[in-house]
């Protein structure tokens, strides 16, 4: 299966991913997390300051990542279009053009889950933006990507790192 992880930054997205890749019903997996302070010491803008070069590295890496036949992800298509569409550093029409190229590719998660940020305190990693505003703003973005493409595929799941494992493993033994 291809699974996805989609939410706002520093939610636990990362964090649970690794966790994941250590059971044994990842052990085929391959487990892919942002490569965010790679990318930024390459010198591609990051958050508000994302151009459209910046998101198409973002998109290509998601893309490579649904080349997989069992991959699972921190990141996602959902991801990419909603940090695009509040970039201040890119215009409208390469908001669409982006946001028309890669939407469909949603279509390719066997399942997607939104990580809520609900209780979860925003980490400074160095990379990843803290202004809890433009965090939310982020989160709103995402709701309404999910909700604008109605998908049936994504769980909400919230809760410690545990409580997130097994909630997704909840949704994956239906699938199975």
């Amino acid at each position: 299966m291809k699974i996805g992880f989609c939410g706002t930054m520093s939610v636990g997205k990362t964090t649970l991913v690794n966790a994941l890749k250590d059971l044994p019903e990842f052990k085929d997996y391959v487990s892919r997390t942002e490569r965010s302070k790679y990318l930024m010491e390459m010198g591609i803008p990051l958050n508000t300051d994302s151009t459209l070069k910046g998101q198409l590295v973002f998109a290509a890496e998601r893309v490579t990542e649904l080349m997989q036949e069992k991959v699972i992800t921190d990141r996602t298509i959902i991801d990419v279009l909603a940090f695009a569409k509040l970039s201040t550093s890119m215009t409208d029409g390469e908001k669409f053009y982006l946001g028309a190229t890669i939407q469909p590719l949603m279509n390719e998660y066997d399942i997607l889950f939104y990580v809520s940020p609900e209780g979860v305190e925003i980490e400074d990693n160095g990379v990843r933006e803290t202004d809890a505003e433009y965090r939310m703003a982020i989160d709103k973005e995402i709701k309404s990507i999910i909700q604008m493409y109605g998908n049936k595929k994504i769980t909400t799941i919230s809760g410690t790192t545990e409580k997130r494992i097994e909630q997704v493993k909840n949704v994956i033994a239906q699938y199975v």
